[in-house]
Protein backbone atom coordinates (compact mmCIF):
# COMPACT_ATOMS: atom_id res chain seq x y z
CA UNK A 1 0.00 0.00 0.00
CA UNK A 2 1.21 3.14 -1.02
CA UNK A 3 0.89 5.99 1.84
CA UNK A 4 1.07 9.51 0.67
CA UNK A 5 2.24 12.63 3.62
CA UNK A 6 2.24 15.54 1.78
CA UNK A 7 2.91 18.97 1.88
CA UNK A 8 1.04 21.44 4.25
CA UNK A 9 2.79 23.91 5.04
CA UNK A 10 1.56 26.57 2.10
CA UNK A 11 -1.97 26.41 4.06
CA UNK A 12 0.22 27.94 7.18
CA UNK A 13 0.15 24.14 9.22
CA UNK A 14 3.79 23.59 10.34
CA UNK A 15 2.83 20.06 11.60
CA UNK A 16 3.21 16.95 9.41
CA UNK A 17 0.51 13.75 9.05
CA UNK A 18 3.34 11.29 9.80
CA UNK A 19 6.92 11.41 11.20
CA UNK A 20 9.69 9.01 10.12
CA UNK A 21 10.11 7.18 12.97
CA UNK A 22 6.19 5.97 12.76
CA UNK A 23 6.36 5.75 8.95
CA UNK A 24 9.28 3.08 9.24
CA UNK A 25 7.08 1.30 12.02
CA UNK A 26 4.29 0.65 9.26
CA UNK A 27 7.15 -0.41 6.67
CA UNK A 28 6.32 -3.87 8.86
CA UNK A 29 2.58 -3.37 7.97
CA UNK A 30 3.38 -3.51 3.91
CA UNK A 31 2.93 0.57 3.75
CA UNK A 32 5.25 2.02 1.38
CA UNK A 33 6.17 5.86 2.24
CA UNK A 34 5.63 8.44 -0.09
CA UNK A 35 6.13 12.41 1.47
CA UNK A 36 6.27 15.30 -0.42
CA UNK A 37 9.16 17.56 -0.32
CA UNK A 38 9.63 19.57 2.33
CA UNK A 39 6.27 18.33 4.34
CA UNK A 40 8.21 17.45 7.58
CA UNK A 41 10.40 21.01 7.80
CA UNK A 42 8.44 23.22 9.63
CA UNK A 43 8.32 20.16 12.60
CA UNK A 44 12.04 19.72 12.29
CA UNK A 45 11.60 16.37 9.94
CA UNK A 46 13.97 17.10 7.16
CA UNK A 47 13.60 14.74 3.32
CA UNK A 48 16.78 13.32 4.66
CA UNK A 49 15.38 11.37 7.75
CA UNK A 50 12.35 10.37 5.78
CA UNK A 51 14.75 8.89 3.26
CA UNK A 52 16.92 7.42 6.15
CA UNK A 53 13.37 5.73 7.54
CA UNK A 54 12.70 4.24 4.16
CA UNK A 55 10.48 6.62 2.66
CA UNK A 56 10.92 7.89 -1.00
CA UNK A 57 10.71 12.05 -1.57
CA UNK A 58 8.22 12.67 -4.07
CA UNK A 59 6.38 15.67 -5.83
CA UNK A 60 2.91 16.44 -6.14
CA UNK A 61 2.06 13.78 -8.66
CA UNK A 62 2.44 11.30 -6.24
CA UNK A 63 -1.24 12.43 -5.22
CA UNK A 64 -2.58 10.21 -8.06
CA UNK A 65 -0.75 7.17 -7.16
CA UNK A 66 -1.21 6.56 -3.68
CA UNK A 67 -3.73 3.91 -2.13
CA UNK A 68 -4.16 6.50 1.09
CA UNK A 69 -3.32 10.28 1.83
CA UNK A 70 -2.65 11.81 5.49
CA UNK A 71 -2.98 15.16 6.24
CA UNK A 72 -3.58 17.16 9.15
CA UNK A 73 -5.86 20.06 7.69
CA UNK A 74 -8.23 19.60 4.95
CA UNK A 75 -6.76 19.56 1.22
CA UNK A 76 -8.04 21.39 -1.47
CA UNK A 77 -11.06 20.42 -3.63
CA UNK A 78 -8.21 20.57 -6.29
CA UNK A 79 -6.37 17.70 -4.39
CA UNK A 80 -9.25 15.61 -4.37
CA UNK A 81 -9.73 15.49 -7.57
CA UNK A 82 -5.78 14.15 -8.40
CA UNK A 83 -7.15 10.80 -5.95
CA UNK A 84 -7.47 7.45 -7.76
CA UNK A 85 -10.92 5.93 -7.53
CA UNK A 86 -10.77 3.58 -4.48
CA UNK A 87 -7.92 5.73 -2.30
CA UNK A 88 -8.54 7.09 1.25
CA UNK A 89 -8.19 10.19 2.45
CA UNK A 90 -7.41 10.42 6.64
CA UNK A 91 -7.44 13.75 8.51
CA UNK A 92 -9.15 16.42 10.51
CA UNK A 93 -11.13 17.19 7.58
CA UNK A 94 -13.68 19.49 9.41
CA UNK A 95 -16.86 17.88 8.01
CA UNK A 96 -18.91 20.43 9.45
CA UNK A 97 -17.64 23.43 7.37
CA UNK A 98 -16.15 21.59 4.51
CA UNK A 99 -19.22 20.41 2.42
CA UNK A 100 -17.62 20.72 -1.61
CA UNK A 101 -14.31 19.29 -0.25
CA UNK A 102 -17.11 15.95 1.14
CA UNK A 103 -19.20 16.16 -1.99
CA UNK A 104 -15.63 16.34 -4.14
CA UNK A 105 -14.57 12.85 -1.99
CA UNK A 106 -17.83 11.09 -2.96
CA UNK A 107 -17.93 12.31 -6.78
CA UNK A 108 -13.79 10.96 -7.14
CA UNK A 109 -14.80 7.69 -5.35
CA UNK A 110 -12.57 8.45 -2.75
CA UNK A 111 -13.17 7.15 0.87
CA UNK A 112 -13.03 10.26 3.31
CA UNK A 113 -12.11 9.72 7.03
CA UNK A 114 -12.89 12.42 9.57
CA UNK A 115 -10.85 11.87 12.50
CA UNK A 116 -12.80 14.35 14.44
CA UNK A 117 -15.59 11.55 14.51
CA UNK A 118 -13.85 8.63 16.13
CA UNK A 119 -16.07 7.14 18.78
CA UNK A 120 -15.11 7.71 22.24
CA UNK A 121 -14.47 4.37 23.17
CA UNK A 122 -12.13 2.72 24.97
CA UNK A 123 -10.35 1.17 21.77
CA UNK A 124 -10.39 4.03 20.06
CA UNK A 125 -8.64 6.17 22.31
CA UNK A 126 -5.02 5.78 21.19
CA UNK A 127 -6.40 7.03 17.83
CA UNK A 128 -7.66 9.93 19.36
CA UNK A 129 -6.71 13.01 17.42
CA UNK A 130 -8.42 15.72 18.79
CA UNK A 131 -7.46 14.78 22.45
CA UNK A 132 -4.00 14.65 21.65
CA UNK A 133 -3.91 17.66 20.03
CA UNK A 134 -5.96 19.26 22.86
CA UNK A 135 -3.55 18.13 25.40
CA UNK A 136 -0.72 20.44 23.61
CA UNK A 137 -3.17 22.96 23.52
CA UNK A 138 -3.55 23.29 26.89
CA UNK A 139 0.03 23.38 27.90
CA UNK A 140 0.81 26.10 25.46
CA UNK A 141 -1.89 28.55 26.11
CA UNK A 142 -0.68 28.29 29.87
CA UNK A 143 2.94 29.35 28.68
CA UNK A 144 1.62 31.89 25.56
CA UNK A 145 -0.19 33.50 28.98
CA UNK A 146 2.67 33.56 31.38
CA UNK A 147 5.09 35.28 28.69
CA UNK A 148 2.15 37.39 28.17
CA UNK A 149 1.81 38.54 31.56
CA UNK A 150 3.13 40.85 33.59
CA UNK A 151 3.62 38.85 36.83
CA UNK A 152 5.26 35.76 37.64
CA UNK A 153 3.32 32.57 38.33
CA UNK A 154 4.73 31.30 41.58
CA UNK A 155 5.31 32.97 44.96
CA UNK A 156 8.29 33.86 45.89
CA UNK A 157 9.59 34.80 49.59
CA UNK A 158 12.19 36.85 48.67
CA UNK A 159 14.78 39.59 50.44
CA UNK A 160 12.87 42.08 49.03
CA UNK A 161 8.92 40.85 50.29
CA UNK A 162 6.62 38.17 48.94
CA UNK A 163 5.54 38.01 45.97
CA UNK A 164 2.19 36.72 45.70
CA UNK A 165 1.33 33.23 43.35
CA UNK A 166 -1.10 34.77 40.03
CA UNK A 167 -4.26 33.52 40.03
CA UNK A 168 -5.16 31.85 37.09
CA UNK A 169 -8.83 30.25 35.95
CA UNK A 170 -9.53 27.93 33.48
CA UNK A 171 -12.86 27.56 32.11
CA UNK A 172 -13.89 23.92 30.83
CA UNK A 173 -12.31 20.99 31.88
CA UNK A 174 -11.77 18.81 29.21
CA UNK A 175 -8.40 17.64 27.70
CA UNK A 176 -7.19 21.14 27.12
CA UNK A 177 -8.27 21.76 30.28
CA UNK A 178 -6.77 19.96 32.53
CA UNK A 179 -3.84 19.93 30.81
CA UNK A 180 -3.91 23.67 31.22
CA UNK A 181 -4.64 23.45 34.88
CA UNK A 182 -1.91 21.07 35.16
CA UNK A 183 0.74 23.19 33.66
CA UNK A 184 -0.25 26.40 35.37
CA UNK A 185 -0.29 24.51 39.20
CA UNK A 186 3.17 23.18 37.46
CA UNK A 187 4.10 26.53 37.36
CA UNK A 188 3.27 27.94 40.96
CA UNK A 189 0.07 29.39 40.42
CA UNK A 190 -2.97 28.66 41.92
CA UNK A 191 -5.89 27.32 39.96
CA UNK A 192 -9.81 27.00 39.88
CA UNK A 193 -11.40 25.56 37.33
CA UNK A 194 -15.21 25.60 36.28
CA UNK A 195 -17.29 22.80 33.72
CA UNK A 196 -20.56 22.75 33.22
CA UNK A 197 -20.00 18.74 34.07
CA UNK A 198 -20.06 18.35 37.67
CA UNK A 199 -18.50 14.96 36.64
CA UNK A 200 -15.12 16.27 36.26
CA UNK A 201 -14.98 17.90 39.78
CA UNK A 202 -12.71 14.84 41.23
CA UNK A 203 -10.91 15.49 37.76
CA UNK A 204 -10.18 18.82 38.40
CA UNK A 205 -8.94 18.43 42.01
CA UNK A 206 -6.90 15.41 41.59
CA UNK A 207 -4.34 17.95 39.28
CA UNK A 208 -4.23 20.39 42.40
CA UNK A 209 -7.34 22.78 41.06
CA UNK A 210 -10.25 24.34 43.28
CA UNK A 211 -13.45 23.30 41.30
CA UNK A 212 -15.29 26.33 41.41
CA UNK A 213 -19.35 25.22 42.00
CA UNK A 214 -21.63 27.36 40.62
CA UNK A 215 -25.60 26.98 42.09
CA UNK A 216 -26.55 26.47 38.10
CA UNK A 217 -29.11 23.47 37.26
CA UNK A 218 -26.81 21.29 34.94
CA UNK A 219 -28.75 18.02 34.17
CA UNK A 220 -27.88 16.76 30.84
CA UNK A 221 -25.10 19.02 29.94
CA UNK A 222 -23.09 16.37 29.31
CA UNK A 223 -23.85 13.54 25.80
CA UNK A 224 -23.13 10.24 25.84
CA UNK A 225 -19.80 10.51 24.41
CA UNK A 226 -18.63 12.89 26.94
CA UNK A 227 -18.70 16.14 25.76
CA UNK A 228 -20.41 19.29 27.02
CA UNK A 229 -24.08 20.16 25.11
CA UNK A 230 -24.87 23.39 24.61
CA UNK A 231 -26.73 24.99 27.74
CA UNK A 232 -30.13 27.08 26.71
CA UNK A 233 -29.95 30.94 26.66
CA UNK A 234 -31.29 31.21 30.02
CA UNK A 235 -28.63 28.67 31.85
CA UNK A 236 -25.80 30.53 29.78
CA UNK A 237 -26.85 33.75 30.88
CA UNK A 238 -26.65 32.61 34.83
CA UNK A 239 -23.52 30.82 33.83
CA UNK A 240 -22.11 34.76 32.85
CA UNK A 241 -23.09 35.94 35.88
CA UNK A 242 -21.91 33.62 38.15
CA UNK A 243 -18.46 33.33 36.97
CA UNK A 244 -18.31 36.96 36.42
CA UNK A 245 -16.24 37.85 40.22
CA UNK A 246 -13.95 34.63 39.90
CA UNK A 247 -12.97 36.08 35.93
CA UNK A 248 -12.63 40.03 37.12
CA UNK A 249 -9.90 38.75 40.04
CA UNK A 250 -8.14 36.49 37.82
CA UNK A 251 -5.01 37.48 36.36
CA UNK A 252 -4.98 35.32 33.97
CA UNK A 253 -8.42 33.09 31.84
CA UNK A 254 -7.88 30.12 29.76
CA UNK A 255 -11.16 28.81 28.14
CA UNK A 256 -11.54 26.10 26.53
CA UNK A 257 -15.62 25.53 26.03
CA UNK A 258 -16.46 24.48 23.15
CA UNK A 259 -19.78 22.55 21.43
CA UNK A 260 -18.58 20.23 18.76
CA UNK A 261 -20.13 21.60 15.01
CA UNK A 262 -21.31 24.58 16.80
CA UNK A 263 -19.68 27.86 17.47
CA UNK A 264 -18.00 28.63 20.96
CA UNK A 265 -20.18 29.60 23.65
CA UNK A 266 -19.99 33.22 24.87
CA UNK A 267 -18.66 33.17 28.41
CA UNK A 268 -16.61 36.51 28.83
CA UNK A 269 -18.70 39.52 28.25
CA UNK A 270 -17.07 42.86 27.22
CA UNK A 271 -18.32 44.46 30.69
CA UNK A 272 -16.22 41.42 32.61
CA UNK A 273 -13.37 42.08 30.74
CA UNK A 274 -13.41 45.51 31.80
CA UNK A 275 -13.44 44.80 35.30
CA UNK A 276 -10.48 43.14 34.87
CA UNK A 277 -7.20 44.25 36.06
CA UNK A 278 -4.61 45.81 33.52
CA UNK A 279 -2.15 42.96 32.83
CA UNK A 280 -4.43 40.15 32.92
CA UNK A 281 -4.66 37.90 30.19
CA UNK A 282 -6.99 35.70 28.31
CA UNK A 283 -6.14 32.78 26.31
CA UNK A 284 -9.25 32.20 24.36
CA UNK A 285 -9.01 28.34 23.12
CA UNK A 286 -12.26 28.46 21.28
CA UNK A 287 -10.96 31.31 19.14
CA UNK A 288 -10.98 29.00 15.92
CA UNK A 289 -14.89 28.87 16.47
CA UNK A 290 -15.33 32.34 17.86
CA UNK A 291 -14.50 32.28 21.12
CA UNK A 292 -15.21 32.26 24.88
CA UNK A 293 -14.61 36.13 24.92
CA UNK A 294 -16.95 38.50 23.44
CA UNK A 295 -14.00 40.34 22.52
CA UNK A 296 -11.80 37.43 20.81
CA UNK A 297 -10.58 37.90 17.64
CA UNK A 298 -9.16 35.51 16.00
CA UNK A 299 -5.98 34.73 14.92
CA UNK A 300 -5.08 38.05 16.94
CA UNK A 301 -3.89 39.42 20.28
CA UNK A 302 -6.45 42.50 21.06
CA UNK A 303 -5.53 44.79 24.20
CA UNK A 304 -8.90 45.96 25.75
CA UNK A 305 -8.03 48.70 28.65
CA UNK A 306 -4.94 46.79 29.41
CA UNK A 307 -6.27 43.32 29.40
CA UNK A 308 -4.73 40.78 26.64
CA UNK A 309 -7.35 38.81 25.45
CA UNK A 310 -5.21 36.18 22.95
CA UNK A 311 -7.04 34.93 19.92
CA UNK A 312 -4.64 32.40 18.47
CA UNK A 313 -5.93 29.54 15.57
CA UNK A 314 -4.10 26.04 15.64
CA UNK A 315 -2.15 26.40 18.89
CA UNK A 316 -0.84 22.63 18.67
CA UNK A 317 1.12 23.80 15.30
CA UNK A 318 3.40 26.07 17.57
CA UNK A 319 4.80 22.66 19.15
CA UNK A 320 4.55 21.34 16.45
CA UNK A 321 7.75 18.29 16.35
CA UNK A 322 5.55 16.86 19.31
CA UNK A 323 2.22 17.47 18.11
CA UNK A 324 3.15 15.57 14.89
CA UNK A 325 4.60 12.87 16.79
CA UNK A 326 1.48 12.29 18.72
CA UNK A 327 -0.90 12.86 15.37
CA UNK A 328 1.36 10.14 13.29
CA UNK A 329 0.95 7.78 16.36
CA UNK A 330 -3.04 8.14 16.12
CA UNK A 331 -2.70 8.05 12.66
CA UNK A 332 -0.58 4.58 12.58
CA UNK A 333 -2.85 2.96 15.14
CA UNK A 334 -6.06 3.48 12.67
CA UNK A 335 -4.16 2.34 9.86
CA UNK A 336 -3.03 -0.73 11.69
CA UNK A 337 -6.34 -1.62 12.40
CA UNK A 338 -7.47 -1.57 8.64
CA UNK A 339 -4.19 -2.89 7.44
CA UNK A 340 -4.46 -6.55 6.13
CA UNK A 341 -1.96 -9.65 6.14
CA UNK A 342 -1.35 -8.65 2.97
CA UNK A 343 -0.57 -5.30 3.29
CA UNK A 344 -3.61 -3.92 1.28
CA UNK A 345 -5.99 -1.75 3.45
CA UNK A 346 -9.83 -2.54 4.04
CA UNK A 347 -12.32 -0.48 5.16
CA UNK A 348 -14.54 -2.64 7.31
CA UNK A 349 -18.16 -0.91 7.31
CA UNK A 350 -19.08 -3.12 10.50
CA UNK A 351 -15.88 -2.02 12.75
CA UNK A 352 -17.31 0.61 14.76
CA UNK A 353 -14.53 2.57 14.95
CA UNK A 354 -13.86 2.59 10.72
CA UNK A 355 -17.56 3.24 10.62
CA UNK A 356 -17.51 6.47 12.75
CA UNK A 357 -14.88 8.00 11.03
CA UNK A 358 -16.16 7.28 7.53
CA UNK A 359 -17.86 10.33 5.56
CA UNK A 360 -17.57 8.84 1.95
CA UNK A 361 -17.46 5.63 0.84
CA UNK A 362 -18.05 4.07 -2.73
CA UNK A 363 -19.03 6.83 -4.47
CA UNK A 364 -21.63 8.11 -1.80
CA UNK A 365 -21.86 10.38 1.54
CA UNK A 366 -22.64 7.52 4.23
CA UNK A 367 -22.17 9.35 7.57
CA UNK A 368 -25.58 10.41 8.83
CA UNK A 369 -23.89 13.32 10.85
CA UNK A 370 -22.55 14.69 7.81
CA UNK A 371 -25.96 13.96 5.24
CA UNK A 372 -27.96 15.75 7.88
CA UNK A 373 -25.06 18.62 7.31
CA UNK A 374 -25.29 18.65 4.36
CA UNK A 375 -28.97 18.64 3.68
CA UNK A 376 -29.33 21.68 6.14
CA UNK A 377 -26.69 23.32 4.19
Amino acid sequence: MKLLVPNQTGQGEARVAMVPAVLKRLQASGVEGLVESGAGKMAAHVDDAYTAAGAKIVGPEAWGEADAVVVVKPPAVSDISRMKRGAVLMGMLAPHKNAELIKAAASQGVSAMALEYLPRISRAQAMDTLSSQANLAGYKAVIMAAEKSPKIFPMLMTAAGTLQPAKVFVIGAGVAGLQAIATARRLGAVVTAYDVRPAVKEQVQSVGAKFLELPLETTGAQDAGGYAKELSPEQQAKQRELMAKVIAESDVVITTAAIPGKPAPKLIPADVVARMQPGAVIVDLAAESGGNCELTSPGETVDHNGVSIIGATNIPSLVSFHASQVYANNLANLLKLMITKEGALKIDTSDEVVAGVLLTHDGQVVHPRVKELMSNA
